[in-house]
């Protein structure tokens, strides 16, 4: 089965799918967006750092009357950027007051990615991590994760995020949180 067909054989469309892309290299730039194009992603917007993307989906939120913009659907950011960082996207996508930001799928990439970097971007609520250098099939599979397997949203006091845990597992023991995490569906087509 390829990367791009679905469990059932369907291929993917992605072709009314737009893409948040903050990468400081101009060339990792333009190489990723070169894959999401072969990919068929219908739009790419490309910046270099936190701010410039903060930037960018703050825009486009105040323009979504406009036919002309899209909204983004997935973010794919560096972790380590000079003005401003993945981990510092993550905290303002995550802390945003409207849904249509708070819930976006996010792909942390890094050429630093160690164990601690990985479960720094999960538990700050990236969906996926990816090491660098990136193939084609590992950013495919990343993308397609989160839009074929959707982790529900959890929102406890020190953490708002899709859910970290990659299996249902019956928990046995005594449940000793003082506060339940509160479980928010993600609502498709927003």
């Amino acid at each position: 089965m390829s990367i791009f067909q679905r469990e059932d054989r369907s291929p993917y469309d992605l072709s009314n799918i737009t893409i948040l892309l903050a990468e400081d290299s101009q060339y990792m730039q333009t190489l990723f967006a070169a894959m999401l194009k072969a990919f068929g992603v219908g739009e790419i917007l490309a910046c270099a750092n936190a701010k410039e993307a903060t930037d960018l989906l703050t825009v486009t939120q105040a323009r979504r009357t406009s036919r002309y913009v899209t909204d983004t659907d997935i973010i794919v950011t560096d972790w380590l950027m000079p003005g401003g960082s993945g981990q510092e996207l993550i905290q303002w996508v995550r802390g945003h007051e409207s849904d249509d930001v708070r819930f976006l799928p996010i792909v942390v990439v890094s050429a630093y990615t160690t164990e601690l970097v990985a479960s720094q971007a999960r538990d700050y609520g990236a969906n996926e991590v990816l090491v660098k250098p990136v193939s084609g099939t590992s950013l495919a599979s990343r993308i397609c994760s989160v839009i074929d397997h959707p982790r529900p949203f959890i929102k406890a006091p020190r953490f708002f995020g899709p859910d970290r845990r990659r299996q249902d597992m019956e928990f046995r023991g005594e449940d000793r949180r003082r506060m339940k995490a509160e479980e928010i569906e993600v609502q498709h087509g927003r």
